[in-house]
C-alpha cells in the first residue's frame, strides 16, 4: 500500500525546505476535509422555511424547479444557508422525476428527506475533520529554490510520471507540528462523482459542476525532521480485508480521531528525517488512468507527544477524465505561451500518456 523510502533528502535538504517555510510564514491550519472547499459550509438552513428556500431557489418563480436553477445557486458561494450536501439531495431528487422537475410539493419531500437529523446514522464516523498545525505552501517552478526544484525533479524519478503532470500539480505543502498537534484520519482525494468537478483542473472544467474536490493520484509525504515521541503517520484501516465506512467505530470509537485511536491504527509509521513516504490515493481503471477513489488509502497524523515534527506533501493531481486533463494542459500551455512569447514550457499531454502504462 505504501512505499517507504529512507535518504530521498539529505539533511541539509530537510533544513533548507524548514528554512524556506519559516521565511515564507506559517499559518494555522483550517479544519475542512481536503475534498472540501471554504464555501462548503455544513451550516444547517435555521431560518428559513421550505417554502421559502423554494423560492430562493426558483430564480424565475415560475413553480418549478430546474436543475439549472439549483447549479446556479450551488455555484454562487455567496452564502452559508445551504451546503452540498443538502445541494445534491435536491438534485437527486430532481434527477429521479421523469420530467426533470420539481413542484413545490416535490421539494418539501426531497428537501424534508435532506434535513432529517436521522440521515446520520449511529456506528458512522462523525464528518467533522479537526486538525491542529501550522503549515505554508512553496513554488517549486522555474525561479524556486534550486533545493525545491531538485526535490520535484527526483519526484518524476521516483514516480515515473509524465514530468507535466507533477509540474502542473499543487505547490509543495510544508507543515509543522508542535507539541500536541494532530491531523484526523482523511482521504487526501475526493471520490469523483457526476456533479464535482477537479480544483486543479477547473480552467478547463465543467461549469454545471455543484462543487469542486482535489483530485489527487498519489501523495508523497516528506519527514523533514524526526520525532522524540508521537507524530506517527497512521493508516486506521490499512491491510483490512474489506472496507466499510461503519467498522471505522468500533465499542463505540471512531478510528478517524487521531486524538484517542491512534495507537489502534493497523499501520503505524515513525518520522525519520529524509524519509519519503508514497502511496496511491486512486486505484487504477485497468487502462492506466486513473480510477476510483483507494478507500483504504485513509490516514492521519498522530498527536506529537515530544518535540516538534515538520512534514511536507507533494500531490500529483489528476483529472480522473483524460480528455479534460488533456484539455486543461493545453489551455495552461497556451497561457504561458502567449504571456512568455516563449516556448511551451508546460508541454500538453498526449495519448500515449499514461500514469502507468503496465496498468
Amino acid at each position: 500500500m505504501t512505499t517507504e523510502v529512507p535518504g530521498f533528502l539529505s539533511e541539509e535538504e530537510c533544513r533548507v525546505v524548514v528554512q524556506l517555510a519559516q521565511l515564507k510564514g506559517l499559518m494555522e491550519s483550517r479544519t475542512t476535509a481536503p475534498g472540501r472547499g471554504p464555501e462548503e459550509s455544513s451550516h444547517p438552513l435555521l431560518s428559513f422555511s421550505t417554502e421559502e428556500v423554494f423560492s430562493l431557489l426558483d430564480l424565475n418563480q415560475d413553480g418549478l424547479l430546474q436543475k439549472q436553477e439549483i447549479v446556479s445557486h450551488s455555484r454562487s458561494r455567496d452564502g452559508t444557508w445551504l451546503n452540498p450536501d443538502n445541494l445534491r439531495h435536491i438534485l437527486s431528487g430532481l434527477e429521479a422525476r421523469p420530467t426533470g422537475l420539481l413542484t413545490l410539493d416535490d421539494f418539501r419531500h426531497v428537501y424534508d428527506q435532506s434535513q432529517r437529523p436521522g440521515q446520520q446514522r449511529s456506528g458512522k464516523p462523525r464528518s467533522h475533520f479537526k486538525q491542529r498545525n501550522k503549515h505554508t505552501r512553496l513554488h517549486q517552478g522555474p525561479g524556486s529554490h534550486h533545493v525545491l526544484q531538485t526535490l520535484r525533479n527526483r519526484l518524476i524519478s521516483l514516480t515515473r510520471l509524465p514530468s507535466s503532470l507533477v509540474e502542473l500539480s499543487e505547490p509543495l505543502q510544508v507543515i509543522r507540528y508542535e507539541h500536541g498537534d494532530f491531523g484526523d484520519a482523511h482521504h487526501d482525494s475526493g471520490a469523483s462523482r457526476s456533479e464535482t468537478t477537479c480544483a486543479h483542473s477547473r480552467l478547463a472544467g465543467n461549469s454545471s459542476a455543484l462543487t469542486e474536490v482535489s483530485c489527487r493520484y498519489l501523495t508523497v509525504l516528506f519527514y523533514l525532521s524526526s520525532v522524540e515521541e508521537g507524530g506517527e503517520t497512521t493508516f486506521p484501516v490499512a491491510d483490512n480485508r474489506t472496507y466499510e465506512e461503519q467498522a471505522l467505530v468500533q465499542d463505540g470509537v471512531d478510528l478517524t480521531d487521531t486524538q484517542q485511536t491512534c495507537v489502534r491504527g493497523n499501520m503505524r509509521i515513525k518520522p525519520a528525517a529524509g524519509t519519503a513516504l508514497l502511496w496511491y490515493n486512486h486505484l487504477s481503471d485497468g487502462r492506466g488512468w486513473m480510477g476510483e477513489l483507494d478507500e483504504y488509502s485513509l490516514h492521519g497524523d498522530c498527536p506529537v507527544s515530544r518535540g516538534m515534527k515538520w512534514t511536507a506533501n507533494s500531490w500529483v493531481n489528476v483529472d480522473p477524465d483524460h480528455q479534460q486533463q488533456a484539455r486543461y494542459q493545453r489551455l495552461v500551455a497556451q497561457r504561458h505561451r502567449a504571456k512568455s512569447g516563449m516556448e511551451e514550457h508546460y508541454q500538453p499531454l498526449s495519448h500515449s500518456d499514461l500514469l502507468h502504462q503496465d496498468l
